[in-house]
């Protein structure tokens, strides 16, 4: 049984699956990507704005991790102030509908999931 899951858990600990969920699975990373994927193209403030919660400092973390793994491009206009622009690659593009679908997924079962939190904590 242990061969079946190899390729996801494999000796040394790098694990391609775990890699990759790790970035995507943190507070902000989904966020963005499904605000860039229905708005577009965005500057800095309007993203910010947009999520509204996010501090400007884990905004330009999370946007920074995105960029390093190809899901956004930034764009730097040689202007003053400076303009910066981020938009999601081709890469981060075909990462929506998975994310659209476990949105979906999400609003779905909501409810059930809560009714079920409240029950655990009760017990």
């Amino acid at each position: 049984m242990k061969d079946k899951w190899e390729k996801y858990l494999p000796i040394d600990g790098n694990c391609p699956v775990r890699s990759v969920l790790d970035r995507l699975g943190d507070k902000w990373s989904m966020l963005v990507i499904i605000v860039l994927g229905e708005e577009g193209t965005m500057r800095f403030n309007q993203l910010h704005h947009v999520i509204g919660d996010i501090s400007q400092k884990m905004l330009t973390v999370t946007l920074k991790s995105l960029e390093a793994d190809g899901l956004v491009t930034r764009k730097v206009f040689p202007e003053i102030p400076p303009r910066v622009e981020y938009t999601l690659t081709d890469r981060g593009m075909s990462l929506l509908p998975h994310v659209e679908a476990l949105t979906k997924w999400a609003l779905v079962h909501i409810d059930g999931i809560r009714a079920s939190r409240e029950k655990y904590m009760a017990s």
